[in-house]
């Protein structure tokens, strides 16, 4: 009862009403109750939860009104302060992108939580995406599980993240850790080896992320050593059904030639256009 207090308190009292009687939210206000200090950070977030919106078949516009004014500096430059008017379906989105180690993005994900058009497709609707945009709403979706199974793995006794992570890439790659998958690729240590794979690819790893997430859970597993061997025999099991259905294993898949971030780029120029306004962050 505390808890819907506490969520009905900090949501509603920045909620608004518009002249046609619709409720919004401003999204630098909301950017506050999230624990954001940074428009520019809170803006990634917000980024991502267009393109989400995008996929989903909704219009962008309609979700996300930019209501940025623009301002003229003592040197006579044009300036825009960035903010827009969310509605409840673009809040819910925003926080499905947060931090879940935020209190505050469970709460929010709890408040937004829209009933009537989940963010996830149906299988037909994922199946009429092409390629990138399959990729692009599979990355997302990879994303935001991995960060609750790290939540997770912290849970039950993890704290040496990269062995967690290699175990789970062992079990689905064959003895391979994110370092070799990353030689194979072709692409540096430093990338993100998620943001260069295909659809097929993303998919066999959200399986994997998700089902060590519930198996942790589910087993109670409370040491670093027994969630490395649950991320790893996860991962070879997935491999294994991979293998059943006659699929392609995973390193033999192609590496796409754009990053995640290069269609992420792609897609936002072709939701929001190319502004020639300098943004007062």
């Amino acid at each position: 009862m505390e808890i819907q207090k506490y969520q009905k308190k900090i949501f509603e009292d920045i909620k608004h009403i518009n002249e046609h009687d619709e409720e919004y939210w401003e999204a630098r206000e909301l950017m506050k109750v999230l624990g954001y200090s940074k428009w520019s950070n809170f803006k990634k977030v917000i980024d991502k939860a267009k393109i989400s919106c995008n996929l989903s078949g909704n219009k962008v516009e309609d979700c996300f009104a930019d209501v940025g004014k623009p301002i003229t500096s003592g040197k006579g430059r044009v300036e825009l302060i960035e903010d827009y008017h969310l509605t409840r379906y673009a809040c819910y989105l925003i926080v499905q992108n947060g931090d879940p180690r935020k209190d505050v993005i469970a709460l929010g994900q709890s408040y937004f939580a829209v009933q009537t058009r989940k963010m996830e497709l149906t299988e037909e609707e994922f199946s009429r995406l092409d390629e990138n945009q399959k990729r692009l709403y599979t990355r997302i979706n990879v994303r935001n599980k991995n960060q609750y199974l790290f939540e997770t793995a912290k849970n039950a006794g993890v704290k040496n993240y990269g062995k967690f992570n290699n175990a789970g890439y062992k079990g689905l790659y064959n003895g391979e850790t994110a370092k070799d998958i990353a030689k194979r690729k072709g692409i540096k240590e430093t990338d993100d080896i998620l943001d260069y794979m295909g659809s097929e690819e993303l998919g066999a790893n959200l399986f994997r992320i998700t089902q060590t997430d519930a198996k942790l859970k589910r087993d109670k597993i409370n040491t670093e050593e027994d969630a490395c061997d649950t991320h790893y025999h996860v991962g070879a099991a997935v491999r294994k059904t991979i293998g059943n259905l006659g699929g392609t294993m995973p390193e033999k898949l192609p590496t796409p030639e754009l990053s995640i971030q290069e269609l992420e780029q792609n897609e936002l120029k072709k939701i929001d256009g190319i502004g020639s306004y300098v943004l007062l962050m």
